[in-house]
């Protein structure tokens, strides 16, 4: 149990997208000219291009897609075009394409912006984020994707769910789980961070859990609720009976401890592999069909 130093509504939902989905530049019929170098450009009949890159190292891809999931997905979305949270298109921001390796980024990230809180991020992680960002190569015409995700091992998916989740969560759990969500994609976000499945401004299909915290005040009196908010300086948390209290935590002696039923989850998230995610949710579509 840690004590929380980022609002709940960032902290509470973030997830890991399986794999990197690239939408291929598309000219005009006509072949104008998709602007490339190193700012924007116009092509013919309206169509934006958008910055062309050489080619990132892939490890840093991988490390920023990592640390892009577990502290900007549920705001920005898993493809970075707008999550749950109500975060910004990033792939279509001036300052996403202006940058070139983190040094525009960097700022936002480590100071905050707005409703936007500071994160603890490294300048050698905010540039590994800023090429996972910049892997996406998008464009105006981006088509509607019609990529299918279904395309891992159900049996091992089935061996990494005994290994890693069988402790919280039993076939018959999973089933029931699998059958209230029929969209793959939706599937996929939902078991990688529960509560974040929701398809643009739509609830997610099964709200997750509600982190809690006790409030240990310096009498000794404690207090338990269900956290409405909680920064550096205080908690508000909701008591049972429907009443909302604060309380100052910054140089009172208060003591705040959170317990996220969502913590597994995000503790996974860093360690799974593409093959991993892939395999468990071909294995959680299957068990749709079984008896």
């Amino acid at each position: 149990m840690t004590v929380m130093r980022q609002p709940v509504a960032f902290v509470g939902a973030t997830l890991l997208f399986a794999a990197v989905v690239t939408v291929q530049i598309r000219a005009g019929q006509d072949g104008a000219p998709s602007g490339r170098g190193g700012g924007r450009g116009q092509g013919g009949g309206g169509f934006v291009a958008y910055p062309q890159r050489p080619p990132a190292d892939p490890a840093a891809i991988a490390r920023g897609k990592a640390t892009y999931g577990v502290n900007c997905t549920f705001c920005h979305g898993a493809d970075a075009r707008g999550g749950d949270g109500g975060g910004p298109n990033l792939l279509r921001s001036s300052l996403v394409l202006d940058d070139q390796s983190g040094e525009l980024i960097a700022p936002v990230i480590q100071n905050g912006r707005g409703a936007m809180p500071k994160f603890q991020l490294s300048r050698d992680q905010v540039a590994d984020i800023a090429a996972f960002l910049h892997s996406f190569a998008v464009s105006s015409r981006s088509e509607p994707s019609t990529i299918n995700i279904l395309v891992g091992d159900a049996k091992k998916g089935e061996a990494y769910v005994a290994q890693k989740c069988a402790s919280c969560h039993t076939t018959a759990t999973l089933k029931t789980f699998a059958l209230k969500i029929q969209d793959a994609l939706t599937l996929q976000q939902m078991w990688l961070m529960p509560g974040s499945g929701g398809r643009g401004t739509a609830p997610p299909p099964i709200p997750a859990p509600r982190v809690t915290a006790i409030v240990t005040l310096p009498s000794g009196e404690r207090i338990e609720g269900v956290v409405e908010r909680i920064d550096d300086f205080s908690v508000s948390v909701m008591l049972p009976g429907g009443m909302q209290r604060t309380f100052r935590t910054a140089g009172t002696g208060v003591e705040v401890q959170l317990r996220d039923p969502l913590q597994p989850h995000k503790d996974l998230l860093p360690r799974y592999s593409d093959t991993d995610i892939h395999d468990v949710t071909a294995y959680l579509a299957s068990l749709r069909q079984s008896s």
